[in-house]
C-alpha cells in the first residue's frame, strides 16, 4: 500500500498540480485519507513547496455542524478555505467519506443558507480554476463506504481505484499523457463545429457550441479522468433529456430524471424517485440552465460505483450538468450548483455535429 500510495502522491504532485518551487499548496480530506495525505505532504515539500496546509474532516463534522450551527455561524464563511481559493497556488481535494449520507438529514433552508454562505470561495474557485492561477485536482482514497456504495469490498474497491488512475502502468504520467493525445483529436475536431445533438432512447436534444471550447480533461483536473466537455450557448439548448443514470448530489438521489428544454431553460422536470429534492434543486438560482456537456471516455471506468467522479467517465455514456459552467470553455451561467446527470449511450445512442455523425453505439467514429 505504502508504494502504491507513493505513486499516487508522485502522479497528483508532478503530473496533475505541477506544483512548483513557492506554490502554496492547500488539501482538503477526512481523517481517513492520513496515508495518501501523508506521501502527498511529503512529495510536496520535495517539489519545493513553500507551504501545505490541509483541512482534515473528523467522522460526522458536516451533521454536526448542520445540526448545532447557529444561524450567525451559518453565514460566517470558513477562513482558510476562502484564503485557498483567493491566493493559493493548487487545491488538491481527496475525497474519503466515512459516510455518503451525513448530508440527508439537514433542512433545505439550512443547507441554502450555507450554501449561500459558500458562494465567494465557490465563485473565485471557479474563477481561478478557470485559467489555471489555481491548479486544482479532485480524487478517490479508497474508503468503506465509497466501497459499500459501489457495491464492492475494499481491497475490490482499491483495486478500482488505483487501476482507473492508471497506478499500475510502469509510467502513470507517460500513460496519462497518451490519454491526452488521443482525447485531443476528437477536442480538435469539436473545436471546428457550432451545433451538436445527443440521440438516444428519451433523449433528443441539441445544444449550440459557437464561441465556447471544448476541453481535453487528461486527468489533471480530475484523477481519474477521460471526458471531453463544453459548456453550451446559454439560451440554445432544446429538446428532452433522459438520465439513465441515477442522479446523486449532496448524498441525496433523483432516479429516472427527464428534463424538457426550450431556448436553454429547463420548463419542466420529473424523476421516478426523489421528485422532491429535484423541485428544491430547481428553486436555486441558475440551476434551470446547463453550466456543461460532455462525453465519456474512460472505459477502463465500465460500472457505475454511484460517485460522480469516476461515474461522468464512463465510457459511453455523455452526461450534462444544470448550474454553473466553467469558465474556461465560455460558459457564463452562474450557479452555486453544479450537478453531472449521465445517460447511456451504447444502446444505438448517436452523436451528430454540424450535421455530420460523429459517435455511434458509445464509441467516437473520428
Amino acid at each position: 500500500m505504502t508504494s502504491i500510495l507513493q505513486r499516487y502522491a508522485h502522479l497528483l504532485v508532478h503530473y496533475c498540480l505541477e506544483v512548483k518551487p513557492g506554490d502554496k499548496v492547500f488539501i482538503s480530506t477526512t481523517i481517513l485519507a492520513e496515508p495518501l495525505l501523508r506521501e502527498v505532504f511529503r512529495e510536496a515539500y520535495a517539489a519545493g513547496a513553500a507551504l501545505v496546509e490541509y483541512d482534515l474532516i473528523f467522522r460526522e463534522r458536516e451533521r454536526l455542524y448542520m445540526e448545532n450551527a447557529s444561524e450567525d455561524a451559518l453565514r460566517t464563511a470558513p477562513t482558510l478555505t476562502q484564503i485557498a481559493m483567493d491566493s493559493f497556488d493548487c487545491y488538491l481535494n481527496i475525497r474519503a467519506p466515512f459516510n455518503l449520507r451525513e448530508h440527508a438529514g439537514a433542512s433545505a433552508e439550512r443547507a441554502k443558507l450555507r450554501t449561500e454562505t459558500l458562494a465567494p470561495a465557490n465563485k473565485a474557485y471557479f474563477a481561478r480554476t478557470a485559467d489555471r492561477r489555481l491548479k486544482r485536482n479532485v480524487c478517490q482514497y479508497p474508503t468503506d463506504a465509497a466501497a459499500q456504495e459501489a457495491g464492492m469490498g475494499l481491497e475490490e474497491y482499491e483495486q478500482f481505484v488505483f487501476g482507473a488512475c492508471k497506478l499500475f502502468a510502469d509510467d502513470p504520467v507517460a500513460a496519462w499523457l497518451e490519454v491526452r493525445a488521443r482525447q485531443q483529436c476528437i477536442v480538435d475536431h469539436l473545436n471546428g463545429c457550432s451545433t451538436v445533438r445527443y440521440l438516444t432512447e428519451g433523449t433528443d436534444i441539441t445544444f449550440s457550441t459557437s464561441g465556447r471550447i471544448w476541453m481535453n480533461s487528461d486527468g489533471q483536473t480530475n484523477m481519474p479522468s477521460g471526458e471531453v466537455y463544453t459548456s453550451p450557448v446559454e439560451d440554445s439548448v432544446n429538446g428532452t433529456i433522459h438520465f439513465s443514470y441515477p442522479g446523486i448530489y449532496q448524498g441525496k438521489e433523483a432516479e429516472g430524471v427527464t428534463l424538457w428544454v426550450k431556448d436553454g431553460l429547463v420548463e419542466r422536470w420529473e424523476a421516478r424517485r426523489g421528485q422532491d429534492f429535484l423541485d428544491y434543486i430547481f428553486s436555486l438560482p441558475g440551476t434551470r440552465r446547463f453550466g456543461e456537456a460532455a462525453v465519456g471516455t474512460n472505459y477502463d471506468i465500465n460500472r457505475m460505483t454511484r460517485n460522480i467522479l469516476f461515474d461522468e467517465k464512463i465510457g459511453g455514456t455523455v452526461h450534462m450538468a444544470i448550474g454553473q459552467s466553467y469558465l474556461q470553455t465560455g460558459g457564463k451561467n452562474e450557479s452555486s450548483v453544479h450537478w453531472d446527470m449521465i445517460t447511456d449511450m451504447t444502446k444505438g445512442g448517436q452523436i451528430f455535429a454540424d450535421g455530420e455523425k460523429i459517435y455511434e453505439n458509445g464509441k467516437f467514429l473520428l
